[in-house]
């Protein structure tokens, strides 16, 4: 099941100029959404999303993984900025190979991590190649490739973004809203980041009828 299929409250049913998604998204709706990598293997749903409640901004995706109908799962916490938001297959996809997940720092759904420890954070940002002391968002784009991906920068040419995965970080959640804001409503006919897909239904990655996001990448 999709974030479209979850949406109660009909948030993405204009297709056309109007209404939120995908700079705007309610998070009931990402809770379940399927994380594949880029060579299309599961990787586990979203359980739930961290905020951090000192900046406002989204922290982590809790990613569970493993195990037989919830027995002997494993959760981990995804930094957002390590996620990429497929706007047509409507789904998340973090670049990260299945059998290097198993290996990630994780925990028991009995035994939560202090995530605001600043030596627990280093160790997860160290190992999805995320940095804890800049706010960072999911790229967007159709399909489940990754325009690039590194320490420290921005991931898909996105410019200037917005969300945490700094929670847990000494130096706190860098910017804010910033400069990123650029030209544009993000509503009206443009509705896209780096030619980013619309996910609202109807929408299937078409260049010739995508809407566009204009301004940051609001996670």
């Amino acid at each position: 099941m999709s974030y479209a299929d979850r949406d109660k409250y009909g948030m993405y049913s204009n297709t056309r100029s109007t209404g939120p998604g995908p700079a705007l998204m309610g998070a009931d709706t990402l809770i379940g959404d399927s994380v594949v990598n880029d060579a299309e293997e599961d990787l586990g749903d979203i359980k739930d999303i961290m905020l951090d409640m000192q900046t406002g901004q989204v922290a982590y995706a809790v990613l569970a993984f493993g195990g037989f109908l919830g027995i002997g799962e494993k959760l981990f916490a995804v930094p957002w900025q390590a996620l990429h938001l497929d706007t047509v297959n409507k789904r998340m996809v973090l670049n990260v190979d299945k059998e290097r997940l198993k290996g990630a720092p994780g925990f028991d759904k009995d035994a939560w991590p202090d995530m605001s420890d600043a030596s627990w954070a280093s160790g997860i940002h160290s190992f999805y190649g995320t940095d804890p002391s800049r706010s960072g968002a999911p790229t967007m784009g159709p399909g489940s490739s990754f325009s690039s991906m590194g320490s420290g920068a921005a991931m898909g040419g996105m410019g200037s973004s917005v969300g945490a995965g700094s929670a847990g970080s000494s130096s706190g959640a860098g910017s804010g809203l910033g400069s990123g804001a650029g030209g544009g409503s993000l509503h009206g006919d443009s509705y896209g980041v780096s030619g980013s897909a619309d996910p609202r239904p109807g929408h299937d990655g078409d260049d010739k009828d995508l809407s566009r996001i204009r301004g940051s990448n609001i996670g």
